[in-house]
């Protein structure tokens, strides 16, 4: 399994020539080759993590492509068929299998509405959790794709996060947020936490590819 990192939140993932992407959001540019598309993951309503127009471009290259993600989204998205999933669901498309977790979007501020988001686990291997610091308890995790700069993001919390899943690898997302200096220093940080329980960090940026 393949998994490609893109701008800010968007993943992709192939597997034995089916794809699945993750959050294509309106801080990310156009996707291409997306024939092989066989289910999309949306964690959650913000623009930052889907846009109509991506998920439109992708839904031509791949007609039919099953698109899962919270009820939130489905009321954010009237024109698009969404199939609704809340943790602890689990699904397969394709190559795929999908377990879900989290539930709820971390606080930015109280004066702001509280929103639902999935963590979602894919072929018990890579785990990303939206945006949230969800623990998928029970589950040993291999590889995370862990958030390093947000508006309800503290790197201490974020650093702690990573303490807790303690996974055997683990690369940054959620970045476009931060200056290229903020982007560096947050990596050395949760680099510092996966190296604590044994694992790797791999800096990646929009392109970057890491094998599975």
């Amino acid at each position: 399994m393949r998994v490609t990192k893109y701008e800010h939140a968007t993943l992709r993932i192939d597997e034995a020539g089916d794809t699945l992407v993750i959050d294509p959001g309106s801080f990310t540019t156009p996707l291409d080759d997306l024939s092989g598309t066989v289910a999309v993951v949306i964690t959650h309503e913000h623009p930052d993590h889907w846009t109509p127009e991506q998920l439109d471009r992708i839904l031509r290259e791949a007609p039919g492509t099953p698109v899962f993600a919270p009820a939130g989204v489905a009321a954010a998205a009237p024109d698009h068929e969404i199939t609704v999933v809340s943790p602890g669901d689990t699904v397969t498309a394709g190559h795929f299998t999908l377990r879900f977790f989290g539930g709820e979007h971390a606080v930015i501020h109280a004066s702001l509405p509280a929103i639902q988001n999935v963590g979602v686990l894919v072929n018990e291997e890579l785990y990303y959790p939206g945006d949230s610091y969800a623990v998928p308890d029970g589950v040993a995790v291999d590889t995370l794709a862990a958030p390093l700069g947000a508006p309800w993001l503290k790197i201490g919390e974020a650093m702690d996060f990573v303490l807790a899943v303690a996974p055997r690898r683990a690369f940054g997302v959620h970045d476009m947020t931060l200056s290229v200096i903020g982007r560096d220093m947050h990596r050395g940080r949760l680099e510092w936490a996966t190296a604590q329980n044994g694992g790797e960090f791999f800096r990646l940026d929009p392109g970057d590819s890491l094998d599975l």
